[in-house]
C-alpha cells in the first residue's frame, strides 16, 4: 500500500486534471447529440466529484496520522 500522502499527492492530481479538462470536454462532445453530451458532461462531473470525495477522505484519513506522528517526534 502507498503512503497516504502518495495517495494524497494522486488524488490531487487527479482533481486538477479533471478541473482543467472541462472546457476541453465540451471541445470533444460538440459533435455528439445533445443527449450524448449530456451524458458525458454527467459521467466527467461524477467522477470528479467521487475524486474529490475521495481525496477529502485522505485528507481527514492524514490527521491523525501527522499528530501521532508529531507526538512521537516531540
Amino acid at each position: 500500500m502507498l503512503p497516504i500522502e502518495v495517495q494524497i499527492e494522486r488524488a490531487q492530481r487527479l482533481v486538477r486534471m479533471l478541473e482543467q479538462d472541462a472546457p476541453l470536454l465540451a471541445i470533444r462532445v460538440a459533435d455528439l447529440t445533445p443527449e450524448h453530451q449530456q451524458s458525458a458532461k454527467s459521467h466527467a462531473a461524477m467522477i470528479t466529484a467521487c475524486a474529490r470525495a475521495e481525496l477529502q477522505r485522505l485528507m481527514e484519513e492524514s490527521i491523525p496520522k501527522r499528530r501521532k506522528a508529531a507526538k512521537i517526534a516531540s
